[in-house]
């Protein structure tokens, strides 16, 4: 793939509003395939977080990009920059999704920025998803994907002088099975979850890359286990990668009437943030 210097920005922003639709249904398979990667015990509730696993892309095999991506350029604007990774997001839920319910997902990108900074060249692409069943909207969600150079540097969140602890905090881990599971279920082929020799020799990792959405479901799944009731809105961002081989604990404490979440490992490193509001 081409490097940053070929890069075209307003060429790339004329792929705002290119829109794109599936459909899916949440079947008893799905959700006893989501339970048992995810759960020790069967949940007694169907977490918010299985629609990442609804109406994937399904690219060809054929045409998949040497990362296990689909190839840019058709939905998703061909961005010359070979690193892509999940910043964040923001979800705001309407109306809980049910076992049987027939799901369509309505997609549209919605801005892509270039910026230039101390880490290189990055490439920020909105996407706006809408997904629905019979009853209406159910989820509204705002996905931020970056796209970076392959050596690029990683900005480190500004260091706090005494950042507050939790108030609960709950252990996990994230092995390469479970990222592999995940991947399966959420049909993403991005090699750098499983394929180790492709995520240490070719994007220079230390080890595998726990997918953003799989630590934004553990915190939000937490979030709902402390509240009683999954949140009405929650937003997270990712501030450094997750490794396979790193322990690391789930947090919260309260702020402005709902929680501030991150998951942290050993050294108290926060890999991502997030807030819960109900």
């Amino acid at each position: 793939m081409s490097g940053p210097e070929s890069l075209d920005a307003e060429a790339l922003r004329g792929w705002i509003g290119r829109t794109e639709a599936a459909r899916d249904a949440i079947t008893p398979r799905l959700l006893r395939e989501f339970q048992a990667t995810l759960y020790d015990d069967a949940a007694a509730i169907i977490s918010p977080a299985i629609h990442w696993c609804l109406a994937p892309s399904a690219a060809s095999t054929a045409s998949l990009g040497p990362d296990g991506h689909p190839a840019r350029g058709e939905f998703l604007p061909p961005v010359p920059l070979p690193r892509r990774m999940w910043a964040g997001g923001a979800l705001t839920f309407h109306d809980p999704l049910r076992l049987g319910d027939q799901v369509e997902r309505r997609s549209r990108i919605a801005d892509v920025a270039v910026k230039r900074g101390r880490t290189g060249t990055l490439c920020f692409v909105t996407i706006e998803h809408e997904f629905t069943t019979d009853r209406g909207l159910a989820i509204a969600e705002r996905q931020d994907i970056v796209y970076r150079e392959m050596q690029a540097g990683q900005a480190a969140p500004a260091a706090k002088a005494d950042p507050p602890r939790p108030q609960w905090q709950r252990d996990a881990t994230a092995g390469p099975v479970l990222l592999f599971r995940y991947s399966a279920l959420t049909f993403n082929g991005h090699r750098i979850h499983y394929d180790r020799s492709y995520a240490t020799e070719v994007e220079g990792y230390p080890g595998l890359v726990v997918h953003g959405p799989l630590q934004a479901t553990l915190l939000l799944d937490f979030a709902a286990s402390l509240n009683g009731a999954a949140p009405r809105q929650f937003r997270f961002r990712g501030l450094q990668p997750l490794f396979d081989f790193e322990p690391f604990r789930l947090c919260a404490r309260e702020q402005d009437g709902g929680l501030h979440l991150w998951t942290e490992t050993a050294n108290q490193s926060r890999r991502m943030e997030a807030t819960a509001s109900w």
